[in-house]
């Protein structure tokens, strides 16, 4: 019984020593922080958190390529994000996480290196084939932070306060903004759906159902390809549910990484409880 006790206490608050899988979270063009302010913290109970910030727009090796006149392409972000693991990590499998733009580089770093994949996550992803709108670029180039609020959530007036404030101080960066539309023109139109057949890991694919970016029934329809996907369209939602829905993401995520035989619908029970990831010493 005490035995019982110990390990249900250990899912309620795992050791916060030990070895604990990687979990590497690649963001879309929001930045990193942005991306998973709501969730980094939470994750990192269960996993070693790893976030190599590859879209730093106002970074000097992003814009020493716009100014050697070479693209921000998806290829070159799959070979940076190698780079990265295999010379400051060197800890593979890896459990992945991404959103929007991060999926396509998810997707393709997964066919392209899959013994260095664990499972993957792709929420919202883009590159499923149809035209994606992209009202953040009218946003950045009228430097109207609202536009991209308003394309991104559900409930825009539920976004924090500091988040507006970032972005609307961002929107002023001559730099920043650079950064930010060479990237959109270097990826936008990468297609990533044919890959989707390819990826033999476990996969969760979420979207949300007011997405105005990328369309949820495109969505689910490609995540059909994937030889061991799992859906999920979650109400009420826009284009970013690690943000506007961070307790079910949070929690479901944990869920579909540690346990034996994952669900995109798990128990109330299984997502209250999920049990901690270790590394076998």
């Amino acid at each position: 019984m005490a035995s019982s006790w110990k390990s249900w206490f250990e899912r309620i608050r795992p050791r916060s020593y030990g070895r604990k899988a990687p979990l590497i979270l690649l963001n879309g063009l929001a930045e990193q922080a942005e991306s998973w302010y709501r969730n980094m913290r939470y994750w990192s109970r269960y996993f070693d958190v790893l976030m190599p910030n590859l879209l730093a727009y106002e970074g000097d090796a992003l814009h020493r390529r716009i100014r050697e006149g070479q693209p921000i392409s998806v290829e070159y972000l799959v070979e940076q994000l190698h780079t990265y693991l295999d010379q400051f990590v060197q800890r593979p499998p890896y459990h992945i996480i991404s959103s929007s733009l991060g999926g396509k580089i998810a997707i393709e770093f997964a066919v392209k290196y899959p013994d260095l994949v664990g499972r993957l996550v792709l929420i919202c992803p883009s590159g499923m084939g149809d035209e994606e709108k992209l009202p953040i670029m009218e946003g950045v180039k009228h430097h109207d932070h609202k536009k991209l609020v308003a394309s991104v959530f559900h409930k825009p007036r539920m976004v924090d306060r500091e988040l507006l404030r970032y972005y609307q101080t961002k929107f002023q960066s001559r730099r920043w903004k650079m950064g930010m539309l060479k990237t959109v023109k270097g990826t936008n139109d990468h297609i990533v759906r044919p890959r989707l057949a390819e990826i033999k890991n476990l996969t969760l694919f979420v979207a949300g159902q007011q997405d105005r970016i990328v369309d949820p029934v495109v969505g689910e329809k490609a995540a059909a390809d994937l030889p061991n996907g799992h859906f999920l369209s979650i109400p009420r939602c826009g284009h970013a549910p690690q943000i506007e829905k961070p307790w079910l993401i949070n929690r479901l995520v944990v869920h579909f990484l540690t346990a034996p035989q994952p669900s995109s619908h798990p128990r109330f029970r299984q997502l209250i409880l999920p049990k901690p990831s270790r590394v076998p010493s």
